[in-house]
Parts: C-alpha cells; structure tokens; sequence
C-alpha cells in the first residue's frame, strides 16, 4: 500500500474569504484601538502589539507549512527508493 499524499488545492471562494476576513479583522481592531479612550502612547502601543502578533501568526503559519512540506518529500524520496528495490528484486520477476 502506499502513502500518497493527496494534493489538496483550496478554491478561490475559499481564498477570498480568507482575505476578507482577515482584512475585516485588522480593520475592526485598528478602529478599536482608534476609538479606545486612551492616551495616545498606549493606542499605540496596542497598534504595535497586534501589528507584532500578526507577522508572528504569518511566521508560524509558513514554519509549519515548510514543515509538512519537507516532511512530504522525504516521504515521496523514501517511497520512490521502495518503489526501485521492489522493482529490482521483485518476487515475481523470471529468474
């Protein structure tokens, strides 16, 4: 049996509405931190925070995407080797 992964592709309704909600999200905080009644160093040290939390998201989304990436090639690497010495020295092959 093999372990083939399955090459999921996202649609474009799926990728907009990720963008969109994403936009919605830092515009719903940015007006919040606007609207906050508060000095102005601790608004901006609030837009500072989110602005840091969100490359921080983007970083870890990109590590663990690398990750599994690299994790399926040496799966295909390794299956691909299998494949070659079953290939070789089958049991079904003429003698």
């Amino acid at each position: 049996m093999t372990d083939t992964p399955v090459k999921q592709q996202n649609t474009g309704a799926y990728y907009g509405q990720a963008v969109l909600s994403f936009g919605l999200a830092l515009a719903a905080i940015s007006i919040g931190i606007y609207r906050l009644d508060a000095d102005a160093w601790v608004r901006g040290f609030l837009a500072i925070a989110v602005l840091y939390l969100t490359t921080s998201a983007f970083t870890l989304a990109k590590v663990i995407r690398d990750r599994q990436e690299a994790g399926q090639i040496v799966s295909r690497v390794d299956q691909a080797r299998l494949e070659k010495i079953l290939a070789e020295h089958g049991p079904f092959q003429k003698l």
